[in-house]
């Protein structure tokens, strides 16, 4: 049952404290002359955090491909367990965190959980440079880095309910795709930034990392060290900027939504788009590395890696605004059936025997991720349009927790598939499969002629 009157809405708290006193986003005239700036406002703010969240969350995806270059010792099996070991915290922590707001609001989850991101960062700044870190550390640093991943379930919700019905197709595609923007950011700036002494000798030394045989001096530190500054002013802005909407609930009472079919459906068709967006933006370096690696001539991982992610997000941002206009279950729709096919294709593309269908992959796979964008704005369409406000915040926290295991699911299967098979054509085509059955209830649920909850 909802938790929406107007008495559960006004939280205790004195006037012009956290909380704002007063919110109906749907009535025009609040909205033109009050709401609309505080929610504009607050978009601004908590996705500029979010984006230094994903950042946090996949820094350890850019890491893995050059701790051995420095002179860790680890397997291919104990580095793709470091690159899926941020998305089961991640994954694990937005369970939590897809309560916290109506909980505590905005401004403290906000606040407090951007802070949170110090403390991956500093680790790793330092972890990096002894390779005589024991691998549990690692381990326990890149866990640490999923902090970031468990802000998406709070910061998400929050932002539904600021706006109206109308416009969050269009206000959450901005937040979560400049946000994922962050897993482009960490994979592009890393090989540029740790190639020059940044903060001087405070910082600590270089590093030797030898590549194809060439020897060069690196400050991998620095891949984290650049973002506390940011970190440290957007927790803080937050702290001074943000107010809190007042819409209540305990959480006995936000486990409604597991009652409802919907819920189970949307994060069924949620784990396509983000599962596979956050799972292969975690991994991608590294099956780059692994299908490539060891040919003459290979390419640097993170000087691909990183368009993937990029194209996802901005088709992300694209497509918010046309799944407000042509509905979310439709767009869902053509994500799905492009995704599948992309899926279909890449195996013909990963013999690995010579460098020639590289670039075969390399779209295939960017296919892959412009159409996992799509359908991350079109499911986030949705799930407001299906359920009332609270409910809709509750349902966009669980649906991100869970497709937030992805980096650590598709880490454990591509690790699976090459260690069974040297390569990883069977996810691939395990993954067509999934899509097309969610495609399949997709159709049947929200996009066909005569559907009994069209959206």
């Amino acid at each position: 049952m909802s938790s929406t009157s107007p008495a559960d809405r006004l939280p205790s708290g004195r006037p012009g404290g956290t909380w704002i006193r007063h919110w109906t986003p749907e009535d025009e005239r609040f909205w033109e002359t009050e709401g609309k700036a505080i929610a504009w406002r607050t978009l601004a703010i908590t996705t500029a955090s979010l984006t230094m969240a994903f950042i946090t969350w996949f820094v350890v995806s850019a890491l893995v491909v050059r701790l051995p270059q420095i002179g860790f010792r680890l397997t291919p099996g104990q580095l793709f367990w470091l690159a899926a070991m941020p998305g089961l915290a991640g994954g694990t922590l937005r369970l939590f965190h897809m309560f916290f707001t109506p909980m505590f609001g905005t401004r403290h989850v906000v606040a407090i959980s951007t802070a949170s991101l110090l403390l991956p960062l500093a680790g790793w700044a330092m972890a990096v440079q002894d390779t005589s870190t024991p691998y549990w550390v690692l381990m326990l640093l890149a866990f640490m880095a999923g902090l970031g991943g468990g802000n998406f379930s709070s910061f998400m919700p929050s932002t539904s309910l600021f706006f109206p019905k109308r416009l969050q197709g269009t206000a959450l595609a901005i937040q979560a795709g400049i946000g994922n923007f962050g897993v482009s950011v960490v994979q592009f700036v890393t090989p540029w930034i740790i190639g020059f002494v940044m903060f001087g000798a405070m910082a600590g030394d270089a590093q030797t990392m030898t590549r194809a045989g060439q020897q060069s001096s690196v400050w991998l530190q620095n891949a984290t060290l650049v973002y506390i500054p940011l970190v440290a002013a957007f927790a803080l802005l937050s702290w001074i900027m943000l107010k809190s909407v007042p819409v209540k609930a305990n959480f006995r009472q936000q486990l409604d939504i597991f009652g409802n079919k919907h819920t189970w459906a949307m994060t069924s068709l949620y784990i396509m788009t983000f599962g596979a967006f956050s799972g292969l933006s975690g991994t991608f370096p590294l099956l780059i590395k692994q299908v490539y690696g060891h040919l003459p001539g290979a390419p640097d991982p993170l000087a691909y890696a990183f368009y993937g992610p990029l194209v996802g997000s901005l088709l992300r941002v694209a497509a918010g605004p046309l799944s407000d206009r042509f509905g979310g279950a439709k767009v869902t729709q053509v994500a799905g059936l492009g995704m599948a096919a992309c899926a279909v294709a890449i195996p013909l593309v990963t013999d690995g025997s010579d460098l020639s269908t590289f670039p075969a992959f390399v779209a295939a796979m960017l296919g892959l991720f412009a159409f996992a964008g799509i359908g991350n704005a079109s499911t986030f369409k949705q799930m407001p349009m299906i359920f009332e406000p609270r409910q809709a915040g509750g349902v966009i926290g669980f649906t991100g927790a869970i497709a937030a295991y992805g980096p650590f699911l598709f880490g454990l299967l591509f690790g699976w598939a090459f260690g069974a098979f040297g390569k990883p054509d069977a996810v691939f085509q395990g993954l067509a499969a999934f899509f097309l059955l969610n495609v399949a209830l997709n159709w049947w649920l929200y996009a066909r002629r005569g559907a009994a909850t069209p959206c």
